[in-house]
Protein backbone atom coordinates (compact mmCIF):
# COMPACT_ATOMS: atom_id res chain seq x y z
CA UNK A 1 0.00 0.00 0.00
CA UNK A 2 1.56 3.28 -1.11
CA UNK A 3 2.17 6.30 1.04
CA UNK A 4 -0.75 8.74 0.90
CA UNK A 5 1.07 11.83 2.22
CA UNK A 6 4.47 13.16 1.15
CA UNK A 7 6.51 14.18 4.20
CA UNK A 8 9.54 16.45 3.76
CA UNK A 9 11.91 16.66 6.73
CA UNK A 10 14.75 19.16 6.83
CA UNK A 11 18.09 18.63 8.51
CA UNK A 12 17.12 20.63 11.60
CA UNK A 13 13.80 18.80 11.99
CA UNK A 14 15.51 15.44 11.50
CA UNK A 15 17.96 16.25 14.28
CA UNK A 16 15.11 17.20 16.63
CA UNK A 17 13.22 13.99 15.83
CA UNK A 18 16.34 11.89 16.34
CA UNK A 19 16.85 13.57 19.73
CA UNK A 20 13.30 12.63 20.71
CA UNK A 21 14.01 8.99 19.88
CA UNK A 22 17.24 9.07 21.88
CA UNK A 23 15.52 10.51 24.98
CA UNK A 24 14.39 7.55 27.07
CA UNK A 25 12.27 9.79 29.29
CA UNK A 26 10.01 10.85 26.43
CA UNK A 27 6.45 9.45 26.33
CA UNK A 28 5.97 6.47 24.00
CA UNK A 29 3.51 8.40 21.81
CA UNK A 30 6.18 11.01 21.05
CA UNK A 31 8.68 8.35 19.98
CA UNK A 32 6.07 6.61 17.79
CA UNK A 33 5.16 9.84 16.03
CA UNK A 34 8.83 10.68 15.45
CA UNK A 35 9.34 7.24 13.87
CA UNK A 36 6.28 7.70 11.65
CA UNK A 37 7.56 11.04 10.37
CA UNK A 38 11.12 9.82 9.76
CA UNK A 39 10.04 6.63 7.98
CA UNK A 40 7.44 8.53 5.93
CA UNK A 41 10.16 10.99 4.85
CA UNK A 42 11.96 8.01 3.27
CA UNK A 43 8.89 7.48 1.05
CA UNK A 44 8.28 4.01 2.44
CA UNK A 45 4.87 2.38 1.95
CA UNK A 46 2.39 2.63 4.78
CA UNK A 47 2.70 -1.10 5.50
CA UNK A 48 6.48 -0.81 5.85
CA UNK A 49 6.20 2.32 8.04
CA UNK A 50 3.75 0.48 10.30
CA UNK A 51 6.06 -2.58 10.51
CA UNK A 52 9.16 -0.56 11.38
CA UNK A 53 7.34 1.68 13.90
CA UNK A 54 5.65 -1.31 15.52
CA UNK A 55 2.09 0.06 15.13
CA UNK A 56 -0.93 -0.64 12.95
CA UNK A 57 -1.58 0.87 9.50
CA UNK A 58 -4.60 2.98 10.58
CA UNK A 59 -2.36 4.67 13.15
CA UNK A 60 0.08 5.62 10.39
CA UNK A 61 -2.76 6.99 8.24
CA UNK A 62 -4.11 9.04 11.12
CA UNK A 63 -0.73 10.60 11.90
CA UNK A 64 0.05 11.33 8.24
CA UNK A 65 -3.32 12.98 7.69
CA UNK A 66 -2.99 14.85 10.98
CA UNK A 67 0.36 16.29 9.92
CA UNK A 68 -1.10 17.26 6.57
CA UNK A 69 -4.10 19.16 7.98
CA UNK A 70 -2.58 20.34 11.23
CA UNK A 71 -2.11 24.05 11.66
CA UNK A 72 1.54 25.07 12.03
CA UNK A 73 2.67 25.65 15.59
CA UNK A 74 3.80 28.99 16.92
CA UNK A 75 7.42 29.96 16.74
CA UNK A 76 9.27 29.99 20.05
CA UNK A 77 9.42 33.29 21.89
CA UNK A 78 12.42 35.50 21.08
CA UNK A 79 15.19 35.43 23.63
CA UNK A 80 14.72 39.16 24.16
CA UNK A 81 11.13 38.57 25.26
CA UNK A 82 12.18 35.80 27.66
CA UNK A 83 14.92 38.02 29.08
CA UNK A 84 12.42 40.85 29.56
CA UNK A 85 10.04 38.58 31.49
CA UNK A 86 12.87 37.37 33.73
CA UNK A 87 14.14 40.90 34.38
CA UNK A 88 10.68 42.25 35.21
CA UNK A 89 9.90 39.29 37.47
CA UNK A 90 13.01 39.97 39.56
CA UNK A 91 12.20 43.69 39.86
CA UNK A 92 9.55 45.63 41.77
CA UNK A 93 6.17 45.73 40.00
CA UNK A 94 4.67 49.13 39.21
CA UNK A 95 1.93 50.66 41.34
CA UNK A 96 0.91 49.62 44.83
CA UNK A 97 1.10 45.83 44.28
CA UNK A 98 3.77 43.80 46.07
CA UNK A 99 4.58 41.13 43.47
CA UNK A 100 3.99 40.13 39.87
CA UNK A 101 1.14 37.86 38.84
CA UNK A 102 1.05 35.84 35.66
CA UNK A 103 -1.73 37.88 34.10
CA UNK A 104 -0.09 41.18 35.00
CA UNK A 105 3.17 40.03 33.42
CA UNK A 106 1.40 38.74 30.31
CA UNK A 107 -0.36 42.09 29.85
CA UNK A 108 2.85 44.03 30.42
CA UNK A 109 4.96 42.05 27.94
CA UNK A 110 2.21 41.28 25.45
CA UNK A 111 2.32 37.49 25.53
CA UNK A 112 -0.04 34.79 26.75
CA UNK A 113 -0.45 33.74 30.38
CA UNK A 114 0.70 30.24 29.55
CA UNK A 115 3.87 31.61 27.94
CA UNK A 116 4.68 33.48 31.14
CA UNK A 117 4.03 30.35 33.19
CA UNK A 118 6.36 28.29 30.98
CA UNK A 119 9.15 30.87 31.36
CA UNK A 120 8.70 30.91 35.14
CA UNK A 121 8.65 27.12 35.34
CA UNK A 122 11.83 26.82 33.26
CA UNK A 123 13.62 29.38 35.47
CA UNK A 124 12.10 28.08 38.75
CA UNK A 125 10.60 31.48 39.56
CA UNK A 126 7.64 31.65 41.96
CA UNK A 127 6.69 35.30 42.57
CA UNK A 128 3.62 34.32 44.60
CA UNK A 129 5.73 32.58 47.28
CA UNK A 130 7.56 34.27 50.12
CA UNK A 131 9.74 32.83 52.87
CA UNK A 132 10.12 34.60 56.18
CA UNK A 133 13.29 34.84 58.23
CA UNK A 134 14.80 36.72 61.13
CA UNK A 135 18.50 37.06 61.71
CA UNK A 136 19.61 36.74 65.30
CA UNK A 137 21.36 39.76 66.82
CA UNK A 138 22.63 37.83 69.84
CA UNK A 139 26.30 38.79 70.40
CA UNK A 140 27.01 35.21 71.53
CA UNK A 141 25.18 33.67 68.57
CA UNK A 142 28.14 31.72 67.16
CA UNK A 143 29.18 30.26 70.51
CA UNK A 144 25.62 29.16 71.37
CA UNK A 145 25.07 27.58 67.96
CA UNK A 146 28.34 25.64 68.20
CA UNK A 147 27.41 24.49 71.71
CA UNK A 148 23.91 23.27 70.81
CA UNK A 149 24.83 21.77 67.44
CA UNK A 150 27.68 19.98 69.17
CA UNK A 151 25.21 18.42 71.61
CA UNK A 152 23.01 17.27 68.71
CA UNK A 153 25.78 15.84 66.51
CA UNK A 154 28.20 14.59 69.17
CA UNK A 155 26.32 14.09 72.47
CA UNK A 156 28.44 13.44 75.57
CA UNK A 157 28.68 9.98 77.08
CA UNK A 158 26.60 8.98 80.13
CA UNK A 159 24.22 11.90 79.52
CA UNK A 160 20.87 12.72 77.93
CA UNK A 161 20.21 15.74 75.71
CA UNK A 162 16.73 17.20 76.17
CA UNK A 163 15.11 19.93 74.10
CA UNK A 164 12.62 21.66 76.42
CA UNK A 165 9.95 24.27 75.78
CA UNK A 166 6.28 24.96 76.36
CA UNK A 167 3.44 25.42 73.89
CA UNK A 168 1.15 27.87 75.63
CA UNK A 169 -2.45 28.88 75.07
CA UNK A 170 -3.53 25.76 73.16
CA UNK A 171 -7.23 26.33 72.60
CA UNK A 172 -9.88 23.64 72.93
CA UNK A 173 -12.00 24.64 69.93
CA UNK A 174 -15.39 23.19 69.09
CA UNK A 175 -17.07 23.89 65.75
CA UNK A 176 -20.51 25.50 65.60
CA UNK A 177 -21.76 22.90 63.11
CA UNK A 178 -20.61 19.39 62.20
CA UNK A 179 -18.54 19.15 59.04
CA UNK A 180 -18.74 16.69 56.16
CA UNK A 181 -16.20 13.84 55.90
CA UNK A 182 -13.66 13.38 53.14
CA UNK A 183 -14.90 11.46 50.09
CA UNK A 184 -13.73 10.90 46.50
CA UNK A 185 -13.79 14.17 44.60
CA UNK A 186 -14.51 16.33 47.66
CA UNK A 187 -12.39 17.39 50.61
CA UNK A 188 -13.59 17.39 54.19
CA UNK A 189 -15.35 20.50 55.48
CA UNK A 190 -15.19 22.48 58.71
CA UNK A 191 -16.95 25.68 59.74
CA UNK A 192 -14.78 28.78 59.87
CA UNK A 193 -16.24 29.84 63.22
CA UNK A 194 -15.79 28.00 66.49
CA UNK A 195 -16.52 27.89 70.22
CA UNK A 196 -13.72 28.38 72.74
CA UNK A 197 -13.79 25.86 75.57
CA UNK A 198 -10.65 26.91 77.45
CA UNK A 199 -6.90 26.62 77.00
CA UNK A 200 -4.03 24.55 78.29
CA UNK A 201 -0.23 24.73 78.19
CA UNK A 202 1.84 21.78 77.06
CA UNK A 203 5.32 21.46 78.57
CA UNK A 204 7.43 19.04 76.55
CA UNK A 205 10.95 17.60 76.72
CA UNK A 206 12.23 15.87 73.58
CA UNK A 207 14.99 13.33 74.19
CA UNK A 208 17.17 13.77 71.10
CA UNK A 209 18.94 10.44 71.68
CA UNK A 210 15.83 8.28 71.20
CA UNK A 211 13.14 10.75 70.06
CA UNK A 212 10.75 10.16 72.96
CA UNK A 213 8.79 13.02 74.52
CA UNK A 214 7.85 13.73 78.13
CA UNK A 215 4.77 15.95 78.25
CA UNK A 216 2.78 17.60 81.05
CA UNK A 217 -0.27 19.87 81.02
CA UNK A 218 -0.41 22.88 83.30
CA UNK A 219 -2.88 25.79 83.34
CA UNK A 220 -0.18 28.49 83.10
CA UNK A 221 3.47 28.81 82.12
CA UNK A 222 5.08 30.69 85.00
CA UNK A 223 8.26 29.68 86.80
CA UNK A 224 6.24 27.61 89.29
CA UNK A 225 4.79 25.42 86.55
CA UNK A 226 8.18 25.19 84.86
CA UNK A 227 9.79 23.92 88.07
CA UNK A 228 7.02 21.31 88.43
CA UNK A 229 7.75 20.12 84.91
CA UNK A 230 11.49 19.96 85.54
CA UNK A 231 10.78 17.82 88.58
CA UNK A 232 8.68 15.46 86.44
CA UNK A 233 11.51 15.17 83.91
CA UNK A 234 13.97 14.61 86.77
CA UNK A 235 11.94 11.58 87.87
CA UNK A 236 11.73 10.24 84.29
CA UNK A 237 15.47 10.34 83.55
CA UNK A 238 17.49 7.44 85.04
CA UNK A 239 19.76 8.35 87.93
CA UNK A 240 23.45 8.72 87.22
CA UNK A 241 22.98 10.51 83.91
CA UNK A 242 23.83 14.16 83.34
CA UNK A 243 20.94 16.13 81.79
CA UNK A 244 21.85 18.69 79.14
CA UNK A 245 18.70 20.78 78.63
CA UNK A 246 18.33 23.08 75.60
CA UNK A 247 15.93 25.94 76.42
CA UNK A 248 15.19 29.38 75.00
CA UNK A 249 15.77 32.69 76.77
CA UNK A 250 12.18 33.10 77.96
CA UNK A 251 12.15 34.91 81.32
CA UNK A 252 10.50 31.95 83.06
CA UNK A 253 13.46 29.73 82.23
CA UNK A 254 15.91 32.14 83.92
CA UNK A 255 13.81 33.01 86.96
CA UNK A 256 15.77 33.09 90.27
CA UNK A 257 13.61 30.29 91.67
CA UNK A 258 14.47 28.16 88.63
CA UNK A 259 18.16 28.87 89.11
CA UNK A 260 17.84 27.87 92.76
CA UNK A 261 16.22 24.60 91.70
CA UNK A 262 19.08 23.94 89.28
CA UNK A 263 21.59 24.59 92.07
CA UNK A 264 19.88 21.87 94.12
CA UNK A 265 20.02 19.46 91.15
CA UNK A 266 23.63 19.61 89.94
CA UNK A 267 23.24 17.04 87.18
CA UNK A 268 21.20 19.57 85.18
CA UNK A 269 23.01 21.84 82.71
CA UNK A 270 21.06 24.51 80.82
CA UNK A 271 22.10 25.53 77.30
CA UNK A 272 20.27 28.66 76.15
CA UNK A 273 19.44 29.16 72.48
CA UNK A 274 20.40 32.44 70.79
CA UNK A 275 17.86 35.25 70.59
CA UNK A 276 15.41 34.85 67.65
CA UNK A 277 16.68 31.35 66.88
CA UNK A 278 13.84 29.03 67.86
CA UNK A 279 14.67 26.90 64.78
CA UNK A 280 17.64 25.41 66.65
CA UNK A 281 15.44 24.02 69.43
CA UNK A 282 14.49 20.49 68.36
CA UNK A 283 11.22 20.35 70.31
CA UNK A 284 9.82 23.15 68.12
CA UNK A 285 9.67 20.65 65.27
CA UNK A 286 7.64 18.28 67.45
CA UNK A 287 5.25 21.14 68.33
CA UNK A 288 4.78 21.88 64.64
CA UNK A 289 3.97 18.25 63.85
CA UNK A 290 1.51 17.75 66.70
CA UNK A 291 -0.24 21.01 65.78
CA UNK A 292 -0.72 19.94 62.17
CA UNK A 293 -1.65 16.33 62.86
CA UNK A 294 -3.60 16.41 66.12
CA UNK A 295 -4.67 19.91 67.18
CA UNK A 296 -5.42 22.24 64.26
CA UNK A 297 -8.23 20.20 62.69
CA UNK A 298 -9.47 18.67 65.94
CA UNK A 299 -12.88 19.26 67.53
CA UNK A 300 -12.71 19.48 71.32
CA UNK A 301 -15.69 19.83 73.62
CA UNK A 302 -13.52 20.63 76.63
CA UNK A 303 -9.94 21.09 77.76
CA UNK A 304 -9.99 17.49 78.98
CA UNK A 305 -10.80 16.30 75.45
CA UNK A 306 -7.91 18.36 74.10
CA UNK A 307 -5.50 16.96 76.65
CA UNK A 308 -6.65 13.39 75.95
CA UNK A 309 -5.98 13.90 72.23
CA UNK A 310 -2.49 15.26 72.88
CA UNK A 311 -1.74 12.45 75.35
CA UNK A 312 -2.81 9.84 72.79
CA UNK A 313 -0.61 11.42 70.15
CA UNK A 314 2.45 11.56 72.44
CA UNK A 315 1.90 7.95 73.51
CA UNK A 316 1.71 6.80 69.88
CA UNK A 317 4.73 8.92 69.01
CA UNK A 318 6.84 7.37 71.78
CA UNK A 319 6.03 3.84 70.59
CA UNK A 320 7.63 4.50 67.19
CA UNK A 321 10.07 7.24 68.17
CA UNK A 322 13.35 7.59 66.32
CA UNK A 323 16.49 9.49 67.34
CA UNK A 324 16.55 13.15 66.41
CA UNK A 325 19.16 13.68 63.67
CA UNK A 326 20.72 17.10 63.10
CA UNK A 327 22.51 17.18 59.73
CA UNK A 328 24.00 20.68 59.37
CA UNK A 329 27.24 21.48 61.21
CA UNK A 330 27.75 24.94 62.65
CA UNK A 331 30.04 25.96 59.78
CA UNK A 332 27.28 25.30 57.24
CA UNK A 333 24.83 27.41 59.25
CA UNK A 334 27.28 30.32 59.46
CA UNK A 335 27.98 30.14 55.72
CA UNK A 336 24.27 30.29 54.93
CA UNK A 337 23.68 33.23 57.28
CA UNK A 338 26.40 35.20 55.52
CA UNK A 339 24.14 35.38 52.47
CA UNK A 340 21.46 37.28 54.43
CA UNK A 341 21.49 41.07 54.50
CA UNK A 342 23.16 42.63 57.49
CA UNK A 343 20.52 44.18 59.82
CA UNK A 344 20.58 47.96 59.98
CA UNK A 345 21.43 49.69 63.24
Amino acid sequence: MAQIVSVIVGAEDRARLTAILADRNRPLKHAQRANIILFSAERLPVLEVARRAGICRPAVWRWQLRDKTRRPGRAPLPTTTVAKVLALTCSEPPGAVTHWTGRAMAKKVGISLRAVQRIWEASRLQPHRLRTFKRSTDPAFAAKVEDIVGLYMDPPCHAVVLSIDEKSQIQALDRTQPGLPLKPGKCGTMTHDYKRNGTTTLFAALNTLDGTVVGRYLPRHTHKEFIKFLAAVERAVPTGKVIHAIVDKYATHKHPKVLDWLADHPRWVFHFTPTSASWINAVEGFFSIITRRSIRRGVFKSVANLQDAITSYIRAHNKTAKPFVWTKPAETIFAKLKRLPVPSE
